[in-house]
């Protein structure tokens, strides 16, 4: 056969969707990687010069109180024993596909409850192009609370594995963000730290053995994790845990959450722990970053940056702007300008396929007087995700209009 021949038959064999589909996530990485190992993507960048102005914020001191007149809720006890040892049965496995653990890990914990679809169902409807690396926990709320009314999911943030394990003993699987460590087939380049975001669920515990039984869609089926290294491992987003539940049963979910039951009653209870937390001396860089998107939640965006400034000042992770975004929203609310666009120029440059990270380096543009590229870095952003959770890019093209 002819050399055009071979040729021809590459691209129709391409052309098949199976292979496609795994050829060119390949293809992509590779892509990547050879960009970055000629233009390294180097570390997070530090937080430029803040202008000392007459109504500059100070950083709070230990103990201030954020939230005021939040709702009520009394704490429903939750001193009842739990048992030792918690086995749920397993859902079919998924070995998530590119980019898909949101989608993969949401799909079993649907499983158990009598759901019969894939992670393509859940996919076509938050994360419809494959190239886009991340899943929020909003958008996974999102599809269940549009796609399986049937049900509802709540997340909330602080977990503890104490709460955990409460939840598994009551019968509800829970879905957990942390830290994995990716295959060195998927690095971004030479420098790259392998640091990713990554979702769990629970299906089980341990306390003889100190462990939890996971379900992961990246490494597989019916793993451990102790409890220690899972700590470690989901502190870098909050504690971040979800957990779903058949409406008729909310009063069981409120008793079981107690007083974290009520959100704004939660990130209070976080906020005032984080806050104790770089107190400390040996406050680190995700202890920094946690209390800044407390402060942010609770629209305290000024003190917020600050956080955020002494989080990246010790060192992050050249991915954690692919999943997290408060950082963003504090340096647009409390004017820092400069900050936004050369985080989100960053968080591009890890990332190029972020709608998150295009969206606001769009309102970096459009603050600063260049409409067009809003409008380009918007529409973008909008390509990415064309279902974007709540509609995001098209409000922001909306005011071009």
């Amino acid at each position: 056969m002819s050399l055009a021949g071979i040729f021809l038959l590459s691209v129709l064999i391409y052309q098949i969707p199976a292979v496609n589909s795994r050829l060119a996530w390949r293809l992509d990485v590779l892509q990547i990687y050879l960009k970055n190992t000629i233009n390294p993507i180097g570390p997070v960048p530090t937080a430029l010069p803040v202008t000392p102005q007459a109504n500059t914020p100070t950083p709070l001191p230990t103990n201030t109180v954020i939230a005021q007149a939040l709702p009520s809720i009394t704490p429903t006890s939750t001193s009842i024993p739990l048992p030792a040892q918690v086995l749920m049965s397993s859902p079919p496995y998924e070995k998530q596909t590119p980019n898909n653990c949101g989608p993969a890990t949401l799909s079993m914990a649907l499983h158990m409850y009598g759901w019969e679809g894939d992670q393509t169902d859940i996919s076509d409807v938050i994360k419809p192009v494959t190239a886009d690396r991340n899943v929020n926990p909003e958008e996974m709320r999102y599809y269940i609370r549009t796609q399986a009314g049937w049900l509802n999911l709540e997340y909330r943030v602080g977990g503890t594995i104490e709460i955990l394990k409460r939840l598994l003993a009551a019968n509800y699987p829970v879905i957990v963000e942390s830290v994995t460590s990716l295959d060195p087939g998927d690095a971004l380049g030479p420098t790259d730290d392998l640091w990713a975001a990554h979702y769990l669920l629970l299906t089980g515990y341990d306390d003889t053995k100190q462990e939890f039984t996971i379900q992961d869609s990246y490494h597989g089926p019916d793993l451990t994790i102790s409890y220690s290294q899972l700590e470690q491992d989901w502190k870098p987003f909050n504690n971040l845990y979800m957990v779903m539940y058949f409406p008729q049963f909310e009063e069981e979910m409120k008793t079981l959450l107690a007083s974290d039951w009520d959100a704004n009653l939660n990130r209070q209870s976080a906020l005032d722990y984080s806050q104790t937390l770089i107190s400390s001396d040996t406050a680190d860089a995700f202890d920094w970053f946690n209390y800044g998107s407390n402060l942010a939640y609770f629209a305290k965006y000024e003190e917020a940056a600050l956080a955020y400034d002494k989080a990246r000042e010790i060192g992050l992770p050249l991915r954690m702007f692919r999943y997290q975004f408060g950082p963003f929203l504090a340096y647009f609310h409390s004017g820092r300008n400069d900050d936004l666009l050369a985080l989100t120029n960053y968080a591009r440059g890890v990332t190029e396929m972020s709608e998150e990270a295009w969206l606001w380096y769009g309102y970096g543009l459009y603050r600063q007087g260049d409409n067009a590229g809003a409008l380009k870095a918007w529409q973008k952003a909008d390509s990415i995700n064309p279902n974007f959770f709540e509609d995001q890019a098209q409000k922001a093209i909306d005011l071009l209009q």
